[in-house]
This record gives C-alpha cells, sequence and structure tokens, in this order.
C-alpha cells in the first residue's frame, strides 16, 4: 500500500510553499524592511506601505524569479522615499487625546481607582479612572468592548441582508488585517476599528460576512459587498490612507 502522503499528493508529494526572507534596506538613513508575500492569482509584483506606516509590503507572483525581486526594489526607492515623507500624518494618541470614531477627543485620567470609562458627548471628553500603571489598560479593555458591540451589531445586520450566519464574533489586536471569516462561519475583528470613522468599521463587517457567502475576492464577492455596502469604495480609500494611523493608538 502506497503511503498516505503519497495518496495524497502523488509520486512528487504536495508543491513546497515558498517562502522569501525580508529584505532590509535604508532610506534617508532610516531602516526599512520589506515583507515579500508570495500570492498565488498575483501576476505582477505590487508594493504596498505597510499598516505600520514604517515599512512596505511587496506582493509576488507564486513562481517569481527571486533575483528579479533585488532589482525591482532598486527601482523603486524613489518611489518608497516619497511614499513616506507624504504619508497621511498619524492621528495618534497624545497624552491627552486619542481618536474614537474618528474624532479627536480629550482624554482625562481621573486617577480614581474605583469607576467606570465614560464618554461626555457634550465635552467631547473621555474620563478614565486608574492608577498611573492601571489606566490604560481599562482605556483599551473599554476600547474592545465598544468594538464588540459595534460590530457585532453591524455583522449581525448585514448579515439578515445577506442571508448568511455568523457561529461567533471575536475581537483582537490583529495587525495584518482588519478582519478575516473562516469556513466554520467564525469572524474575527481588530478592535482598532472603532477607533476609525463609522463607515469604516461597518465596511469591514459587511466584507467579512459576505466571505460566509463567497469565500474569495471575485466578481460576485465584490456585487454582494457593493449592493449591501455603498460606502465600500470611500471606506476601502480611508483604510489605504488612514489605515497604519489606528496602529499609533493605546
Amino acid at each position: 500500500m502506497l503511503p498516505l502522503r503519497q495518496l495524497l499528493f502523488g509520486k512528487k508529494g504536495p508543491a513546497p510553499v515558498r517562502v522569501f526572507a525580508p529584505v532590509a534596506i535604508t532610506i534617508e538613513g532610516r531602516r526599512v524592511t520589506i515583507i515579500v508575500k508570495p500570492h498565488a492569482t498575483a501576476r505582477r509584483m505590487v508594493l504596498r506601505l505597510a499598516r505600520d506606516g514604517e515599512n512596505f509590503s511587496l506582493t509576488v507572483p507564486k513562481r517569481q524569479a527571486q533575483n528579479a525581486i533585488p532589482p525591482f526594489i532598486e527601482a523603486s526607492k524613489l518611489w518608497m522615499q516619497n511614499t513616506l515623507a507624504h504619508r497621511g500624518r498619524p492621528v495618534e494618541r497624545a497624552s491627552d487625546s486619542i481618536m474614537l470614531r474618528g474624532f479627536t477627543l480629550a482624554l482625562v485620567r481621573t486617577g480614581k481607582t474605583r469607576g467606570l470609562v465614560q464618554f461626555d458627548e457634550a465635552t467631547k471628553t473621555l474620563s478614565v479612572p486608574g492608577a498611573e500603571n492601571h489606566w490604560q489598560r481599562r482605556l483599551t479593555d473599554w476600547l474592545k468592548q465598544e468594538a464588540e458591540e459595534e460590530l457585532r451589531k453591524a455583522s449581525t445586520i448585514y448579515a439578515e441582508k445577506m442571508g448568511a450566519r455568523f457561529t461567533r464574533i471575536t475581537v483582537r489586536d490583529q495587525k495584518s488585517r482588519w478582519g478575516s471569516c473562516t469556513s466554520d462561519g467564525a469572524l474575527s475583528y481588530s478592535w482598532r476599528l472603532i477607533l476609525a470613522p463609522p463607515f469604516v468599521l461597518d465596511y469591514v463587517a459587511a466584507h467579512e460576512v459576505a466571505h460566509l457567502k463567497e469565500m474569495n475576492h471575485g466578481p460576485r464577492f465584490w456585487r454582494l459587498v457593493l449592493t449591501h455596502c455603498p460606502h465600500t469604495r470611500s471606506a476601502k480609500q480611508w483604510l489605504k490612507t488612514h489605515g497604519h494611523t489606528l496602529h499609533h493608538g493605546p
């Protein structure tokens, strides 16, 4: 009897997964890392600013010749330099302010050991209790709770509209993506979406719920998203321009 591996994949076995090492370069005295990601459907090399706003991501075709990557990166240095110079100014949390739902709020640390995080819409302030070494954790926990409530609400609405069902929702501090959907109907989101304008969070929910019906990014998938979420294009543009700033928060 043939080994299970050979029965499943034939004599040659499964195709090896190509892994490209990250490329480190220097741009105007600053160290920049480029993460190289092979993609099965990519037809050409595409360079993008990473979500941290400091490094880059290079998508390459699955069978890309490795020796073609360094020349492409070298030819793209000026573009990378200009991109870093003109990237959106980080909407980051300063010691006395924080982003929430696209607005900058005054952040007030009460210093009290007890109490809840409170948002005052009239004064646009967010009051956070807790000692010096605890208040930031309380703030993050509150933001995660707010994000989960908003994302659950949006996901439920889109699931009803699209005739889909999800099994569970989790909210985490994801670095590489804003949301994901598994084949068993589990949705996962980045809690940092609560920092963005509401139409952005809403779009990400529509995007992931649509994957419950179409586990791909083909024409039927995008038709489903665009039919139910008319602000898809503006939300995608906002994330492309400002998405990295959401990781400058708590």
